[in-house]
């Protein structure tokens, strides 16, 4: 008769495992697909750098680092529903949803705050509202994350089918909020927190580029080392096997949908301080780029693998391959085949990589078979 693990060893043996799940996590820094990805990254680059020339200016770095940190902070949040094994695609309008919300309560023409400045028919909103927009942004964001969250988690619907669900609902809640029009004359001190910059070691750094790299540091962290990460990845891994172990897989879908909402919440927050505008079209498609991210990143589409470090290359990846695209001069309507081809080559890799016979399928179909039989 085998032994039944009691709650209390199954905690224990969670609070031993944790430590080596974070050490290993160091280790994959080294050996893991994350630096695949980043030489991908540098052959990219390099290689515009050299046929372009102005790949390398201050202004298009800028402009790459700016384009690609609100699609990282979102993918972020995503990269913790994938390694759960579920997907959000509600992404792209809680984004639009979040910036909406920030926008509405900060703008001239919608905000409840807005008075009539001397000598001007403009409406303005006084600063001091600046962090309750900004947090109302982030809120909006939480809570649809949570409603994803306790659909998926607690009425057991499937993931797919819950945020695609919201994703119409999202944008609904948008055309409907603004009936159609976007949201102008946004407060200065909040569109400067989307195109404000900061110098560093004599080099501008904009704010989004900033609160991008905190946070990935934030959520490296919360996965890593704290055991609530290790039951993201014990779920992604076998969650029957998880949820045998005394884990609460619901309450875990929940936070971690919730974070992706948060997540997006902020993205979308900043993409709307930086445009200076929010439009209930913005952020349309987005889910796609932030799912490529996290692929492209190494996160594995059967869940319990990936890092937020892997999806940050991943967006930037993303993000130079369609700058590359428009300096290069190729067509922008053919950029949505390349990132779709990228994602497609992206989930390749991964299949290959846990299944030896895909990658013998593979290494058959690009001749290896051929080579193989010759030598026989």
């Amino acid at each position: 008769m085998t032994q039944q693990v009691q709650p209390a060893d199954a905690e224990l043996s969670r609070r031993e495992i944790a430590p080596a799940q974070s050490r290993s996590w160091w280790r994959s820094l080294i050996s893991g697909q994350e630096v695949g990805v980043f030489i991908i990254l540098l052959v990219m680059a390099t290689y515009l750098a050299t046929a372009t020339d102005t790949f390398t200016s201050s202004q298009n770095l800028q402009n790459i680092m700016l384009s690609f940190s609100w699609i990282a902070i979102a993918a972020f949040g995503q990269s913790l529903v994938i390694i759960t094994g579920g997907i959000d695609l509600s992404t792209g309008s809680v984004m639009a949803l979040s910036g909406l919300a920030a926008a509405v309560l900060i703008s001239g023409e919608k905000s409840p705050w807005a008075e009539e400045i001397a000598g001007s028919t403009n409406l303005v909103v006084a600063s001091q509202y600046v962090p309750l927009a900004v947090l109302a942004g982030c809120a909006m964001g939480a809570l649809v994350g949570f409603v994803n969250g306790a659909l998926i988690a607690f009425a057991n619907l499937p993931p797919f089918i819950a945020t695609l669900g919201m994703l119409s609902i999202g944008r609904g809640i948008c055309y409907g909020w603004t009936s159609g029009w976007p949201v102008r004359q946004l407060n200065d001190s909040f569109r400067n927190i989307g195109q404000g910059e900061i110098v560093l070691a004599g080099y501008e750094l904009p704010y989004p580029t900033l609160i991008m790299l905190i946070l990935v540091v934030v959520m490296s962290i919360f996965l890593a080392r704290t055991i609530w990460g290790y039951r993201v990845y014990a779920i992604g891994g076998n969650e029957q096997a998880a949820r045998l172990s005394g884990i609460n897989t619901r309450r875990v879908k929940l936070l971690t949908y919730t974070l992706s909402g948060l997540m997006a919440g902020i993205g979308g927050t900043l993409m709307t301080a930086r445009l200076g505008v929010a439009a209930p079209t913005a952020a349309q498609g987005y889910e796609l780029d932030v799912i490529a991210a996290v692929f492209i990143g190494g996160a594995s589409v059967k869940g319990g693998k990936g890092t937020m470090l892997g999806t940050l290359i991943g967006a930037a990846i993303m993000q130079v391959l369609r700058n590359g695209l428009n300096l290069l001069g190729y067509d922008p309507y053919w950029q949505p085949a390349a990132i779709g081809m990228v994602i497609i080559l992206a989930v390749m890799f991964d299949q290959a990589r846990q299944n030896p016979r895909v990658g013998e399928f593979f290494r058959n179909l690009f001749g290896g078979g051929r080579s193989q039989q010759a030598a026989r």
